[in-house]
């Protein structure tokens, strides 16, 4: 009988280093998801990559390969990394995927970004012809346990997000006033947005949004009245700034510590101070050894983000009840479907129905490996 399993990385048990490793354009979802599903024995596969996870999510055949080996798909150099991984199987792996769409299991509990990942990921394998009915269905009931989660419980009410802590941070090193700060963002994605967001309502009057695409650097720098630059000129403007962000997609590093050198010796001794929110990361970690340069990386803002949440948790255990609840309609409807009868996605369950000993579809929770 398939099952299903969930087996991943997270910035719970490994650094961005690692993690950036098996970095996987959205353009090449759908071609490594049928490369999963093919090479690594799959019947179903889901793949789920954002800049603080990467999983797979599948259902097991019998040629089935490990998880590491699952994991050297995405990177054939990952050897001996096991040990990093983690895995849950059957009603655990439901319950996991439910608190990841809900952002329980996020570096910024509560936050919302991680809902609209989960779909894109899972609308991606499924138009792409990689899912069947047990994700189809664990995946469907995913994006309905979040959203029954915003609405019942206050856990994403404002909620911080990654963007919103490099500010915060930049704030703890300047000082709470940033209005007398110059400020680079380099890249125009989301969190790059979000970033200008907080930047404006700190009261910096000059920011520069640095892109490849010139148009889209105005898009973003317009309505807060910064200035748009294209890559080109980034590092002559950098010269000037007291604070770059980056927050861009590329694949490899766009900072070297050579650029960072030459720079430097234009500054006067001024520091400069980087926020490298991207995943793979923008900024040469080696840049830290060059006197007056500080940098930050995304597992460097987790202290700054805790804080973030310790008014949230009181919400948790409505949380969990509310993932219980469809995790046992989960089990409940697959059982019926193994049966043949037909379970309409909008039935509800009563306590009695969900706790009643129905024949479990899903396998007993294996250990990690």
């Amino acid at each position: 009988m398939n099952r299903l399993f969930i087996t991943g990385l997270s910035y719970k048990t490994a650094p961005v280093a690692l993690r950036e490793r098996f970095a996987v354009a959205p353009s090449d979802h759908a071609a490594v998801g049928e490369q999963l599903r093919r090479e690594g024995g799959l019947a179903e596969v889901v793949l789920l990559w954002t800049c603080n996870r990467v999983e797979i999510y599948g259902v097991t055949s019998q040629g089935t390969r490990p998880d590491g080996d699952l994991f050297r798909l995405l990177d054939s150099q990952s050897r001996g990394m096991d040990s990093g991984l983690y895995r849950f199987q059957g009603l655990d792996a439901a319950r996991h995927l439910f608190r990841v769409a809900s952002g329980l299991d996020s570096m910024v509990l509560g936050e919302t970004e991680i809902t609209g990942q989960v779909k894109a990921a899972y609308e991606c394998a499924r138009t792409s012809g990689l899912t069947g009915k047990r994700l189809n269905r664990m995946f469907q009931k995913a994006q309905e346990t979040a959203k029954e989660i915003r609405t019942r419980t206050g856990i994403g009410r404002g909620a911080t997000s990654v963007g919103s802590v490099a500010v915060q941070q930049a704030r703890k090193i300047f000082g709470p006033a940033l209005s007398d700060k110059n400020v680079m963002i380099v890249g125009a994605g989301k969190m790059a947005a979000t970033c200008l967001r907080h930047l404006a309502k700190s009261g910096v009057s000059s920011i520069a949004v640095v892109n490849r695409s010139l148009e889209r650097a105005l898009e973003l720098a317009q309505p807060v009245g910064g200035r748009a630059l294209s890559f080109m000129n980034c590092f002559e403007a950098m010269v000037e700034a007291d604070l770059v962000i980056t927050s861009t997609g590329c694949p490899h590093l766009i900072v070297y510590r050579s650029d960072v050198e030459g720079l430097m010796a234009r500054r006067a001794g001024r520091p400069l101070i980087f926020i490298d929110i991207a995943v793979p990361r923008d900024v040469d970690p080696e840049t830290r050894t060059i006197p007056g340069v500080h940098l930050y990386d995304i597992d460097d803002l987790e202290d700054a983000i805790r804080e973030n949440v310790s008014h949230r948790r009181q919400d948790l255990s409505l949380c969990q009840e509310i993932i219980g609840v469809k995790a046992a309609e989960l089990e409940l409807g697959l059982s019926a479907e193994q049966r043949g009868e037909v379970v309409l996605s909008t039935t509800p369950f009563s306590k009695q129905e969900i706790c009643s000993g129905v024949e479990p579809v899903f396998s007993p929770p294996a250990q990690s490996r």
